[in-house]
């Protein structure tokens, strides 16, 4: 019978314990958000704008930057983990450190996406 290294015996304690706080919650958000919708006035229409490009692409680039700040937020708090519970071990350390490095690249890319989304307008002529 294999023992589990402590460093992952630890990992493993995390993961269980972010897991029993967060599907509840997570139940708790799916449960109120379809609460929200069936008690919604069924009878009133709600008509679809048809937006300009110039407005779909700053509603892309808005939505653009959140999602590579969220995912890049997400790196960071693996790699924060990852270090945290390394205990030494070069490959869990040099695991952290690229978690840390996509996280920066991550960044950089919401940083950078108004700019290559303004290119793109300009190439597009909107």
């Amino acid at each position: 019978m294999s023992r589990i290294p402590h460093h992952t015996a630890r990992v493993e304690r995390a993961v269980r314990t972010t897991l029993r706080v967060t599907v509840p919650l997570a139940g708790v958000g799916v449960t109120l958000a379809f609460a929200s919708a069936a008690s919604a006035d069924p009878g009133e229409v709600v008509r679809l704008a048809v937006n300009s490009l110039p407005v779909v692409i700053a509603n892309l680039r808005t939505w653009l930057m959140g999602i590579l700040a969220a995912v890049a937020t997400l790196f960071l708090v693996l790699a924060g983990v990852y270090w945290a519970t390394a205990g030494g071990d070069p490959s869990q350390v040099e695991k952290a450190k690229l978690a840390l490095r996509n996280a920066l690249i991550g960044y950089g890319l919401a940083v950078l996406a108004p700019i290559l989304l303004q290119v793109v307008q300009g190439i597009v002529g909107a």
